[in-house]
């Protein structure tokens, strides 16, 4: 019998969202896989008040369980973050860690303003991002074929192999336009695209799935349904990955994958994965 996993607390500190430092956490925590970890963000500490609230409930936290919390921190301002690492815990700075270095590598000081990162609507980059997601609502599973050509990438694949959560992922984390297409019987009977993909060939990336995943997938929308069938899997899967290969379309598995990983793979394969801040 497997022994029962360690219990540990996480702290995840921010003057804003916190996101950056959650990601992080989510990546290094998951290397240990001995621990349960439970996690709490503390976003918006932005002064000095707001840090000695954050940390006396960190102290109570460790005089409770009697080991010390994990914090992860992107606090930008050295003094609320001092408040936050004077506490009783193990403090991770995933700022200072590489700030100072990146000073001395541009030979400037850096501007330790709070909520750079996260300038809302004030930004162009955010501008782009609600574009992006504005522009992939109405390309959701072809329902509006007109302005494909301002696309980034249009995915394609049959239904329910993970068009959709890929292509909002693409555009709220990286203002990617991306549309998607349904591949569907009638294309596999045609044996070719549809004629409105003709034009954007270049623009194409195309997703599949084992065929039991899907009709996994498909049986908790549509149960004991036809589409849903082992068998229809079977079949469309096939076609779709046969029409992908003999189009010319780069293409891969999204069975075992999560959205990160995908979404990687279609910004390296489709030569989006340069961006400027």
């Amino acid at each position: 019998m497997a022994a029962p996993l360690m219990q540990r607390t996480v702290f995840i500190v921010s003057d804003s969202t916190g996101i950056t430092a959650e990601t992080f956490s989510h990546s290094v925590l998951s290397q240990f896989e001995q621990f349960e970890f439970e996690q709490i963000r503390m976003p918006f500490i932005d002064s000095a008040q707001k840090a000695s609230e954050a940390a006396q409930r960190i102290n109570r936290c460790a005089q409770e369980q009697n080991q010390t919390p994990l914090v992860f921190s992107t606090l930008v301002d050295p003094e609320i973050a001092l408040v936050i690492r004077q506490a009783n815990c193990t403090f991770l700075d995933l700022f200072g860690t590489f700030v100072q270095h990146i000073e001395t590598a541009l030979g400037v000081k850096p501007s330790h303003s709070i909520g750079r990162s996260h300038m809302g609507g004030l930004s162009k980059q955010y501008h782009n991002r609600i574009e992006a997601i504005n522009f992939s609502l109405a390309h959701d599973d072809g329902q509006f074929v007109h302005g494909l050509e301002q696309a980034d990438v249009i995915l394609v694949g049959v239904s329910r192999c993970g068009k959709t959560p890929t292509s909002l992922y693409l555009a709220m984390q990286y203002a990617i336009k991306a549309a998607n297409f349904p591949l569907i019987p009638e294309d596999f009977d045609r044996g070719s695209l549809p004629a409105t993909l003709a034009p954007f060939r270049r623009k194409l990336f195309g997703l599949s799935i084992q065929p039991t995943r899907l009709a996994e997938v498909r049986n908790e929308r549509r149960p004991n349904s036809q589409y849903a069938s082992l068998k229809q899997c079977r079949h469309e899967v096939a076609s779709a990955e046969r029409l992908m290969r003999m189009e010319g379309i780069p293409w891969l598995s999204t069975t075992t994958k999560s959205i990160e990983e995908i979404s990687t793979k279609v910004l390296e394969e489709v030569g989006l994965n340069r961006r400027a801040y």
